[in-house]
């Protein structure tokens, strides 16, 4: 199956990101890819206000999604935000294309390094899984990346492909952590990896120094389910397609099954 990793930068106008989505979908579709993968926030970017933002999941910046998903037949996963009952809002993936309408919202906040997601965002507490083109896929956001449980979760209801769509924070040796924990999650679950983060606003600034926001650093990447790097991306803005082969992520298990011989859940 053809993936397309889907890196931009996302801005505070909602319908300057959605026709950015829909022209990385359109060029995903042009490349063959079956899944466009887009980040987290691709809405909006983090250091606003997300209450105003927010629209349901039958609003009009989901409903442009869908849009493009219909014409060009390829299944989507953008990040966005959607309301929650308590005045907070919820840090949601859209997942929508051919047979498929569903949505995660992220389970572990970004409580971390000085921030306070939860302050403002409400945690989900579903594992979500979709299937394209019979291929089994997991979904997590950015900091779910730190907790290996919910990727073997996703390799546990039959995923052999975990999308994780970011806006990751910079700051000392946090691209060494992305790096590190991106192919880690894979050894973790034996699974592909797609990685697929906002890209910097300024891909020349030096990715060490915090902001005010985690407004993004790049470096997407896809990993193999042998824990090695298949294709990544630099820090500015890119389209990236390739190929993602299910029956790796069988062989690699059967070869190193850490899945079976788990001896604690």
């Amino acid at each position: 199956m053809r993936i397309a990793l889907c890196q931009m930068t996302s801005s505070t106008d909602t319908k300057e990101n959605l026709a950015a989505v829909q022209d990385h979908v359109r060029r995903a579709a042009e490349a063959g890819a079956r899944l466009a993968v887009l980040p987290e926030a691709a809405m909006s970017r983090f250091g606003v206000p997300l209450g105003p933002v927010a629209e349901p999941l039958d609003g009009p910046w989901a409903d442009g999604v869908r849009t493009v998903a219909d014409e060009t037949g390829v299944t989507v996963i953008a990040g966005m935000f959607t309301p929650a009952a308590d005045g907070r809002v919820a840090n949601t993936l859209l997942a929508t294309g051919p047979g498929v309408e569903e949505s995660y919202d992220k389970i572990h906040l970004y409580d971390a390094f000085g921030f306070r997601e939860s302050d403002t965002v409400a945690a989900g507490d579903r594992v979500v899984t979709i299937d394209v083109d019979g291929v089994r896929v997991g979904l997590a956001t950015c900091y779910d990346l730190r907790f290996p449980e919910l990727f073997r979760a996703h390799a546990d209801a039959g995923a052999v492909l975990s999308v994780l769509p970011a806006s990751w924070g910079a700051g000392p040796g946090k691209r060494e952590q992305w790096e590190l924990l991106v192919r880690a999650r894979a050894l973790d679950a034996t699974s592909w990896v797609a990685a697929v983060g906002q890209s910097a606003p300024d891909p020349d600034a030096d990715p060490e120094q915090p902001t005010k926001a985690p407004t993004g650093i790049g470096h997407s990447a896809l990993i193999g389910p042998d824990g090695t790097v298949r294709a990544r991306l630099g820090a500015a803005p890119e389209l990236l397609t390739a190929d993602v082969d299910p029956a790796e992520a069988d062989r690699v298990r059967r070869a190193v099954a850490v899945l079976d011989n788990r001896r604690l859940s």
